[in-house]
């Protein structure tokens, strides 16, 4: 027989399969929900620490290329004194805590800006070249660190001079709510930085420096397990085909204190693209971020759901297998041993005729066939067992399946209106949005700024070629521009690299430094302006790409992400939209409006759950606070993720229900579906091919398609109309008794 056709592997394989998938839902359905933190929870602290990475690399990264490229430009012109360099580097940037000119020869210090910059940790006589010009951490006496950037300086005719600027490993704009902490650590485990826990002499209270001790002591714990957690290769510490954040990332859980357990996420210093490194992802860097969060000490189901599951399958799936063998798999066997037998020639006994269906059709006609054999009178035939053929059986048995996958589909462990969202996620959602905001103001923030220091090196050059140089420079190293192009006071091009310029011809620059240009168009023309020094109104304009906004927004576990301006249009998005259309649904609009509001002396990020039956949504809004050219824009960025796709133990429950009753209807659909095509389809052809050969069709060869046990009644009944005529001509040849015809 054919291992893979006949009657026998289906049943077999169904049942196996009955058999494992009641064992999955023993162990499964009755095991969720044990978690004292959900894993949602977790997972939002991973993707916090990833947002705080992304921001603190990107600001080294951004730091250093500014330096960079400010130097470069500084020294295309003409030499000016250290004071001139310091004071236009100040006047275009404010990131740096301290700056500095320093002769390299000498040592001596020429100029100097802001906070004592530690000179003495510089060895100068590295510092000669481009390669010694790498970034470096250098730990102060009071025990913080600083990060020392470097620009080199050389004029024909004059000593090399270094620029030296320092900076502390803060994050930059990172909102951590009220009860978070954020740290930044080295290889070795050290915490160089740190935000949201007060030092214990800046509380009043015993308790309150009892806490504040256990927090320092448990952020610490997180330091050194995330410190072990970062030597793994980025690749090996994640699922694959996770994708999303390039480094090493996820999150621990501490002690409980009072109630309220420790947990904290993780994440290094990464590239934006894999494989690459810049100079923020080489220091070694990783970010840690605790917050404390209530434990939930009730349970989404119990185990007794699964075990009863469980035996309700099996009860039924036992049913199911023994109805397919007593009513198929045994008449089938039973019709191939008696054709068999007809063949060899044993046509004493009659044929067993099963009760009913495509075999009773099959038996009834094999036993006309015996008789037929042996000369005898044909038997009439019982069209009663006809009624209920295989077709109809198989229908039976997915039903008697379908009776236990329908309500593990339909009706079973609904995750309803009275899902339990932690409010920890919720703060998150919000937190997380605010960063967001405060990074999008901020890149074009820093956008404005390239594009005053351009300004600003343009100076009194009028020649449109040297002008194109510095275009072409400051494009190359900062891909955020769309094109760059400088005006007259009369809105002529002078000087332009990149795209064509889409500001209207003849027209002033604007004096508003960031600006929409055009709201009706398909695509947002966001366009920076910086007037240059003593020309009259002549200004440096930089078009961004709409691309690199949202690149920002592009953040896991957000959901859906937008830029909204003052009339509640969207400008941006992580996802696809269309330009300047509204906000699906009034509730976001509502929201939007809300935040906007002044709490005090500026607007408040928020953050919001809406129910509205099983339907449960996040969402939350952000305006852009904090200063800067961009603030004028009004923006505000939303986002909003429904609950359903959160790892909340009611919803993982409900997924899980789901996977067994679709695992159930799988099986069922294939082994039956299996079974029909195998074995039932070609069985009722053979019923009316036995048929047809008992009613005197002698004619039609019958040949099987299948090795297995319909194939072997098949080359039966072969045999049997080979033998017919043969029987015929012998009783033909058979002379009368005298007297009789």
């Amino acid at each position: 027989m054919s291992l893979l056709g006949g009657i026998r592997p289906p049943i077999a394989v169904l049942s196996v399969l009955l058999l494992a998938l009641a064992g999955i839902t023993a162990l499964s359905l009755g095991r969720v929900g044990h978690d004292r933190v959900p894993k949602a929870v977790l997972t939002s602290q991973q993707h916090f620490a990833e947002d705080g990475a992304v921001g603190m690399r990107a600001s080294i990264d951004e730091s250093v290329t500014d330096l960079a490229r400010t130097t470069e430009l500084f020294n295309a012109a003409d030499p000016v004194p250290a004071d001139a360099v310091l004071d236009k580097l100040g006047n275009v940037y404010q990131k740096w805590l301290g700056t500095a000119v320093v002769e390299i020869s000498s040592g001596r210090l020429l100029a100097a800006r802001g906070e004592n910059v530690p000179l003495t940790a510089i060895d100068r006589s590295a510092l000669r070249d481009e390669q010694g010009l790498a970034p470096r951490m250098v730990r102060l006496p009071n025990g913080e660190t600083r990060l020392l950037s470097f620009g080199l300086l050389h004029w024909e005719g004059e000593p090399q001079k270094l620029i030296v600027a320092s900076s502390g490993l803060k994050f930059p704009g990172i909102s951590l709510g009220g009860f978070r902490a954020i740290a930044v650590i080295d290889q070795n485990g050290r915490v160089l930085s740190q935000d949201g826990v007060p030092e214990p002499e800046q509380v009043l209270t015993d308790l309150q420096r009892e806490e504040v001790a256990q927090s320092n002591k448990q952020l610490k714990k997180f330091a050194a397990a995330a410190t072990e957690k970062a030597k793994q290769h980025p690749i090996k510490s994640k699922e694959p085909g996770s994708g999303g954040f390039q480094g090493v990332s996820g999150s621990l859980i501490g002690g409980s204190h009072l109630g309220d357990r420790s947990i904290a996420g993780y994440a290094t210093l990464a590239a934006p693209e894999a494989g690459e490194s810049t100079v923020a992802s080489s220091l070694g860097l990783t970010v840690v971020a605790m917050v404390k969060v209530a434990e939930d000490t009730t349970a989404a189901s119990s185990p007794l759901f699964g075990v009863l599951a469980a035996g309700a399958l099996l009860l039924i799936g036992g049913v199911t297998v023994a109805l397919l063998i007593g009513t198929v798999q045994r008449p089938l066997i039973r019709l191939f041993l008696e054709s068999r037998r007809l063949t060899r020639g044993d046509l004493a006994r009659p044929v067993t005729v099963p009760r009913r269906g495509e075999a009773a059709r099959i038996g009834e006609a094999l036993e006309r066939l015996r008789h037929q054999l042996l000369g005898e009178p044909t038997p009439a035939t019982d069209t009663r067992r006809r009624r209920f053929g295989s077709r109809s059986l198989l229908a039976v048995c997915g039903v008697l399946l379908l009776v236990w996958c329908a309500p593990l589909l339909l009706l079973l462990n609904r995750a309803g209106d009275t899902v339990v969202v932690p409010q920890q996620i919720v703060n998150d959602q919000r937190e997380r949005t605010d960063t967001l905001a405060d990074r999008v103001r901020r890149s074009l923030n820093e956008g404005h700024a390239d594009l005053l220091s351009v300004a600003t090196l343009i100076g009194d050059r009028t020649q449109p070629s040297e002008m194109t140089e510095v275009l072409e420079r400051t494009a190359n190293q900062h891909l955020r521009y769309e094109s760059l192009y400088v005006l007259d006071a009369d809105g002529r091009v002078l000087a332009e690299t990149g795209g064509d310029p889409r500001s209207p011809e003849g027209e002033s620059p604007s004096d508003r430094p960031i600006r929409v240009l055009d709201d009706s168009s398909e695509e947002p023309v966001v366009v920076g302006t910086a007037e240059i020094p003593g020309r009259r109104g002549a200004a440096v304009v930089g078009e961004f790409r709409i691309d690199f906004i949202n690149l920002l927004l592009k953040r896991p576990g957000l959901g859906v992400v937008r830029v909204v301006d003052t009339e509640r249009r969207i400008v941006a998005g992580n996802t696809g939209y269309r330009a300047f259309q509204g906000l699906p649904g009034s509730r976001l609009d509502a929201l939007v409006e809300g935040t906007n509001q002044k709490v005090g002396t500026s607007p408040r990020p928020s953050g919001v759950l809406y129910r509205d039956g099983g339907d449960i949504q996040i969402a939350a809004a952000a305006p852009f606070t904090g200063g800067g050219a961009a603030e004028s824009l009004g923006w505000t960025v939303v986002s909003w993720q429904p609950a359903s796709r959160l790892a909340i133990a009611e919803y993982h429950l409900q997924n899980r229900t789901v996977l067994a009753g679709l695992l159930g209807v799988t099986a069922a659909t294939a082994c039956l579906g299996w079974l029909f095509i195998v074995v039932v389809r070609p069985l009722r052809a053979l019923a009316g091919q036995a048929e047809a050969l008992a009613d005197g069709d002698r004619r039609t060869v019958l040949y099987p398609r299948h090795h297995d046990e319909v194939g072997a009644v098949v080359r039966s009944l072969e045999l049997i109309r080979q033998q017919l005529p043969a029987q015929q001509r012998k009783r033909d040849d058979v002379p009368h008794p005298a007297g009789r015809i």
